[in-house]
Order: C-alpha cells, then structure tokens, then sequence
C-alpha cells in the first residue's frame, strides 16, 4: 500500500512539473519551456544515482522506514537551500568568467568515466568524515530514539544516529550538486530555469525513492546511463571551447534516449534472469 501511496505522490509531482513547464512555455517562450524540460530530465535521471547511494547509507545504519522518511524530508529542505547556494555561486562564476564551463565539463567528464571505472564496494560510512567533524563538535548516542536527532543524557546533549545519518545525506547531496548543476549549466545557464527544474526534481526525490528501493535490482545499468549522461553533457561544455554547439532540443533528445536505453536494458536483463531462474535449464 505505501509504494502505490508514494507511486501517486511521484505522479502528483512530476504532473505539478509539467503544468510548470507549460507555465513557463506561456510566459517565457518556447526556448525556456524546452531548456526547463531538459534540465528537469538531467536532475531526475542524475538523482537516480544518489538514491542508490541513500540505499547504501541508510542500510549501512540500519534505519528503520518509518524513521527513513524524517531524514529524507529534512534532506530535501536541506538540498533545496543547497542547490539555491550553489546555482547562485555557480551563474555568478559563469558570467564572469564564461570559460569555467570547460572545467566544469572535465568534472563531468571525470565523473562519466568514475562510473564506469568504479566497481559495487561496501563502504563504511560509519568512518565517514563529516561524522567525525560531527562528532568533535557534539557527542554521538549509540542508540536510536525514535524519530528524535536530539537526546539529553545526564544534563548533556547527544546527537541520536538519524541525526549522523542525515548530515552523510545532505554531505552526500553537496557531493552530488558537483555534478548535476554543471550537467544543468550545459542546457541553460538562466538562474530561474535552472533552479525551478532542481526543485521540482527534488520534490519528487523522496516518493521516487521509496518506489527504486523495493525495484533496486530492476534498475543494474541505471549507474551506465547516468555515467553516459554525465559524459555528453561534459563533452558538451568542452566543445564550446571550439565553439560547437550542439542544440537544447538536440541535448534533451541525446539525454531521454540515454535514460530510457539504460531502464530498457534493465528491463530486458532482470526479466531474462527472472526467467531463468523460473525455468532453469534440465541437464
């Protein structure tokens, strides 16, 4: 019942995005409404990543669901405060000095080739830096309080798990806008188009995770589609340089066909190893 609940939420969000994006044709023009679109689509496919990662962190700590939900919430209001940070720095730098799209599309360029280069490890976020930071600030509790991020011991104050679990999150995401916002910058370097689209991508983060954590294994070549995206939008900044530009409507195309190649072949292998196991072969 919870994954139809958060499947109708996800709707909910990606139609509230569109009636948006049809606002933004009607009062911005053709060319903003298509560079939102794009955007949007980069976000959504980009934030596919980092839900897997939420995945690892979140089993990692062994957070119950219903206190996954909490850290997710504040994750979101956190990456929205982030992203508006970011996109702000990032146009502010861009318009001043215009060929930091190139090195933004080597930084894309690096993480399209990490992906395919960076094998399936277990990592230990219990050792994570920003948990040590965190707990040289404040002492860290071993122990779960419900929902609590805050516990109070012998007159002194503990920040609970969840709360160390939600500061890996929101580290997480700062890691992740390193790479998203520049993919963005390569559609449109427009303040508003750029961080409308990240918000609406963002809305729909939490229920989009609920519904990729009981399909997890349906999605093994989502990390390659994402890398291929990473890589074109890259090589898109980079061949500025050269003054070859290659269209918003074109980009968009490319991006879309990356995304629904990578969940076809998901598709394609998770049903034929369904099958398999199903009807294995007699000897």
């Amino acid at each position: 019942m919870k994954t139809k609940k958060y499947l109708f939420n996800l709707i909910f969000w990606i139609t509230l995005s569109i009636l948006f994006n049809i606002l933004i044709f009607y009062t911005r023009g053709e060319n903003s409404a298509v560079e939102y679109f794009g955007g949007y689509i980069v976000e959504m496919s980009l934030s596919l990543d980092n839900i897997f990662l939420f995945l690892m962190i979140f089993s990692s700590f062994g957070i119950k669901e219903e206190y996954q939900e909490r850290v997710l919430l504040y994750g979101v209001i956190g990456a929205m405060v982030l992203r508006l940070i970011f996109i702000l720095l990032g146009v502010t730098i861009i318009n001043k000095f215009h060929s930091v799209l190139s090195l933004f599309g080597i930084i894309l360029l690096y993480s399209g080739m990490h992906m395919f280069s960076n094998k399936d490890q277990n990592v230990e976020f219990g050792n994570n830096f920003a948990i040590r930071i965190l707990g040289k600030l404040i002492p860290i509790s071993n122990v779960f309080d419900g929902h609590k991020f805050f516990i109070k011991r012998n007159k002194k104050i503990y920040a609970t798990p969840l709360f160390a679990v939600l500061i890996i999150i929101e580290c997480s995401d700062v890691l992740f806008a390193i790479d998203s916002i520049p993919a963005i910058f390569s559609i449109t370097t427009d303040t508003f188009i750029v961080y409308t689209s990240n918000i609406f991508a963002i809305l729909g983060l939490r229920s989009m995770y609920y519904i990729l954590e009981k399909m997890n294994n349906m999605f093994r070549f989502m990390k390659y589609g994402v890398g291929c995206i990473l890589l074109f939008t890259g090589a898109k900044l980079i061949l500025l340089l050269w003054r070859i530009e290659i269209s918003v409507t074109n980009s968009v195309l490319i991006i879309i066909m990356i995304l629904l190649a990578s969940i076809l072949l998901s598709l394609i292998f998770t049903d034929n190893k369904r099958m398999r196991n199903k009807f294995p072969l007699q000897k």
